[in-house]
């Protein structure tokens, strides 16, 4: 099944203002945690409804650290696109390209 950007804009959009009772007009892309008063267990409910749709598994290292829309659509559409998303896992995890052995 091919998944557009846009296809998850909107089903994000959709599912954040579900869960937060918003009208989805109130939802953009732009939109932070912050403004829309999503706190971390809010977060959690986003987080199972969008595996849930989306049929995936979000590592918890970058759930934890997803603080707009923005960053859970791209987050999304690298997932469905088969695409790495280690990095996202270690910048979440605030690690360095440096090791520690």
């Amino acid at each position: 099944m091919d998944v557009t950007q846009t296809d998850v804009t909107q089903k994000v959009v959709e599912i954040i203002a579900r869960e937060q009772h918003l009208d989805a007009s109130k939802v953009t892309l732009n939109s932070t945690f912050a403004e829309l008063g999503i706190d971390s267990l809010d977060g959690v409910n986003i987080l199972f409804a969008l595996e849930e749709e989306f049929k995936l598994d979000i590592p918890d290292t970058v759930a934890q650290n997803m603080r707009s829309v923005r960053q859970v659509v791209d987050s999304l559409t690298r997932v469905l696109e088969g695409k790495d998303v280690s990095d996202l896992v270690e910048m979440a995890k605030g690690e360095t390209t440096a090791t520690t052995s």
